[in-house]
């Protein structure tokens, strides 16, 4: 299973997320989901603020392209992230398929 499939307009990833890092990054592959680790604590969503702030940065996309689909409260998370394709997260991401 890959961490990252096509959608509508986009692409969806399948995350896990480690809150409280010590910086921001992508950090490989686990279980069929990219982990991602944020400095921010998993409180009052400041860990998916965080995730879109990331995500946005790194992809150069508007953060109203991006929307948590499921696992808002858990740390395994799938995000839509439209106007993007496959290969271009890949790049951004440094990820090999």
């Amino acid at each position: 299973m890959s961490w990252i499939t096509p959608h509508t307009g986009g692409v969806m990833l399948t995350l896990r997320i480690v809150p409280r890092a010590s910086k921001n990054e992508v950090s490989g592959e686990m279980a069929g989901a990219l982990k991602i680790r944020l400095q921010a604590p998993p409180v009052e969503g400041k860990a998916n603020r965080a995730l879109i702030d990331f995500l946005a940065d790194v992809l150069d996309v508007p953060r109203r392209a991006i929307d948590i689909v499921s696992g808002e409260t858990g740390r395994n998370k799938r995000v839509v992230i439209v106007g993007v394709t496959e290969a271009a997260v890949r790049r951004a991401l440094a990820v090999n398929p």
